[in-house]
Order: structure tokens, then sequence, then C-alpha cells
């Protein structure tokens, strides 16, 4: 059984799905699935993602600068926002967070009213993520006191640091998933206190290696596996900062 928290560091979750199509984009789509979910998500904005990338090219690479409209749909009280966009879905819960039981339903849900509208094909790109902000009263701590994955430095280094940022790639199932596992330092919102993120991203990264049909089973083995990273990433001293209920 997982354990539970009365405070939860958890500042947003989301899952990001990224599709083959099965037809044409079409901004029809975005105002017909509106239709479908207003009722839940009444405000709509736009918004414009800018996108830098590089290709290759005979004698060196070329870099090629883009932008992708996005729909954005939030709740009533702009906690939970569902984004659409050429071939895309992402559903976000911001804190706070309700429980997994209640979320899984709700990525359900509204993937299933994106695919009777837009009809893709398959899956080019599957993301669960949560990220947790974790602020502890203090103006300096050992990372080894709170966290079992930190950064790690030689000897013959100052082991006194300030900023800094490590990530891993994890794979699972023979490479066509990965847990993308960041540790960073980040402002803190309170005097006197220091403050880190620990975000946790389950991906498939092999397209169309996931059914659609098989979904559900796909986004409960990635949540079983960001909450086992979380988990074995923290220690009870950390724990102690979220309240645990018993």
């Amino acid at each position: 059984m997982s354990r539970k928290y009365s405070r939860p560091p958890i500042v947003e979750a989301l899952c990001e799905f990224q599709f083959v199509p099965g037809q044409p984009w079409d901004m029809t789509i975005v105002g017909l699935f509106y239709e479908k979910i207003k009722e839940e998500f009444p405000e709509k904005q736009q918004q414009t993602r800018f996108e830098i990338g590089f290709r290759k090219k005979e004698g060196g690479v070329k870099q090629k600068v883009g932008s992708s409209p996005r729909m954005q749909f939030l709740s009533k009280d702009k906690t939970i926002l569902v984004q659409t966009g050429p071939d895309l879905l992402v559903i976000n819960h911001l804190r706070p967070y309700p429980t997994w039981h209640k979320f899984c339903p709700m990525i359900l849900r509204n993937l299933k009213q994106y695919q009777k509208i837009a009809c893709p094909k398959s899956f080019k790109r599957i993301g669960l993520r949560y990220i947790n902000k974790i602020e502890i009263a203090e103006k300096s701590v050992e990372l080894i006191d709170y966290f079992n994955y930190y950064p790690f430095l030689p000897e013959k280094l100052p082991q006194i640091h300030e900023a800094f940022n490590v990530r891993v790639e994890i794979p699972f199932v023979e490479g066509r998933d990965r847990l993308l596992l960041t540790l960073a330092s980040t402002p803190s919102e309170k005097p006197d206190s220091i403050a880190f993120v620990l975000d946790l991203d389950y991906v498939m990264v092999s397209p169309e290696k996931v059914e659609i049909e098989k979904i559900e089973e796909w986004i409960e083995k990635a949540h079983t596996e960001i909450e086992n990273g979380f988990e074995v990433c923290i220690t009870e001293k950390c724990r102690d900062l979220f309240g645990e209920k018993k």
C-alpha cells in the first residue's frame, strides 16, 4: 500500500499524450472537443508555444524555429486545465492535488473524448509527470539527511555548494519507457528556508509501442514507478515534513 501524506509536496501533476494522427489536424477538432468538456472546464484561452530544434543537413545541422498553438480549458477554480493542439492532449492538475484515484479517471475521461473526435492512429509519446517542491525551514541542510539521491562531489573538491541540478534517465520495459528523475535547488517562497524540486517524469519514448486500448495499463504502471521512485529518493526525515498518515 502506498504512503499517504497530509501535506504532500506535489505542486503539479500532468499527463501528456502526443499522437500519430489518423486524419489531418483541423481546428474544428478543438471546438468539438470543447463542447464535450465545457461543463467541467468552462474557461478557455489560447497559448502559443515556441519551439527550437535542430535537424541534420549536408555539411552540418540547421536550426529550426517554430510555433505550436494550444487551446487551454480551465476548471472554475483554475486548478485543473486540459490543453490540446495539433495531435496533442495534456491534462494538468495544480495544487491541491487530490488522489490518484481521482486524477486517473480524469485523464482517461478526457482522452476518451479526444479519441472520439480526433481519431488518432496511435501514441507517438506518452508522459506522466509529478513535480514536487520540498521546503525545509533551514538556511542550509545536508542533502544526505533528506534525500537518497543528490549530487556527488569528489573528495578533493569543496563539499559546500549552492545551486545544483542533477538528472538521470532510467530505462524500463526493455527501453520502451524511461523514468526521468531530476533533483534541483529552487528559490524558496518562505523566509529563512531552502527549497528543492524533485521531478519524476515517466515517458514512453518508442512511438506506437503502446496500443490505445491498453493506455490504462500503461498509466497505472507509470504511476507505480513514479510513486516508487519518489519514496526511494527521500529519507524518513524528509517524510516527516509531509505529515505521513498512519
